[in-house]
């Protein structure tokens, strides 16, 4: 099948079918934006194309187009309906390469990035915790002489321990004593004065029994009376 027998094909529609698709077309035409500037639409063109320069990317799009035309104008290569379907398909993966392709590029970079940036995470915190262990180790070389030095200490206690212990037990025994002696005074102290108060008893019994004797006043009179006789014999 030729271009022009496609053309005539394509002629020969319904005019139902175009009455259906004018409204959407209408629609679609309204609603595209503006018609995008031609040297710009070459220039993303030739973008596309493979090549480091614009003179070969040129050359590559002018032999492309050559050998299309030869192969259709010599019928070596039909155009069909697999072939505008091929074109179909082929539009709407470039279509969707270039408007997909920087998004999945983005969410791409956007998910490494989450996976570096966990996994850098997830190495300083292991390094952190190594790091911590190493001090953490390096904090226990000094634990044998620690361990020396609370010896000692513990041992220093226990000997000042035996001799507290041991003054308290003196401490304790001289109270007793002195409790033992303090009783012992007190006990003599009552003991000599209740002595005391029987001989004062007995010795003013005797001498109220004495004074109460007849003879013992005549004896007290008359010395009385000598001692008087004496002081005024002395006054003379």
């Amino acid at each position: 099948m030729s271009l022009r027998a496609l053309t005539m094909k394509a002629s020969t529609r319904p005019l139902v079918m175009l009455g259906m698709r004018q409204t959407p077309i209408a629609a679609r035409y309204m609603s595209t934006p503006a018609p995008q500037d031609p040297k710009e639409k070459a220039s993303s063109i030739l973008s596309a194309l493979p090549g480091n320069s614009a003179l070969s990317k040129t050359g590559i799009l002018a032999t492309s187009a050559a050998a299309a035309i030869y192969a259709i104008s010599n019928e070596l290569y039909v155009i069909n309906d697999e072939t505008i379907l091929l074109a179909t398909f082929s539009g709407f993966v470039a279509i969707a390469v270039k408007f997909l392709a920087p998004a999945y590029k983005d969410y791409a970079d956007a998910r490494v990035k989450q996976v570096s940036d966990v996994l850098n995470a997830s190495r300083t915190k292991h390094v952190d915790a190594v790091k911590q262990r190493i001090d953490s180790v390096s904090e226990l070389q000094s634990v044998s002489d620690t361990t020396k030095v609370l010896f000692d200490v513990s041992k220093e206690t226990v000997e000042l321990e035996a001799k507290a212990f041991e003054l308290k037990q003196k401490v304790d025994l001289a109270s007793e004593a002195k409790s033992v002696l303090d009783s012992w005074v007190r006990y003599e102290a009552s003991v000599r004065q209740l002595q005391q108060q029987q001989l004062a008893e007995t010795v003013i019994k005797k001498v109220t029994s004495e004074l109460s004797n007849s003879k013992f006043q005549d004896k007290v009179l008359q010395q009385s009376v000598a001692d008087v006789e004496k002081l005024f014999a002395s006054l003379k």
